[in-house]
């Protein structure tokens, strides 16, 4: 968590859709039963919530100034 809140607006834009892509690959491999580790999901989902919340974040905080 700590490396995603130090990270700019466009580096977080760059990594969620890294981490969205990830996710669906993720989903493919998982319906062609090629997963061994079924939670990376999971992780996958988690790391695309905290990286959106983030955004927020900074969003509320650009709001305030």
């Amino acid at each position: 968590m700590n490396e995603i809140k130090g990270k700019t607006r466009d580096e977080l834009k760059r990594l969620l859709v890294e981490k969205r892509k990830a996710l669906h690959d993720f989903r493919f491999a998982f319906a062609g039963g090629k997963v061994k580790n079924v939670k990376e999901g999971k992780a996958a989902r988690k790391d695309i919530a905290r990286v959106l919340t983030a955004i927020s974040m900074q969003n509320k905080m650009d709001a305030s100034k």
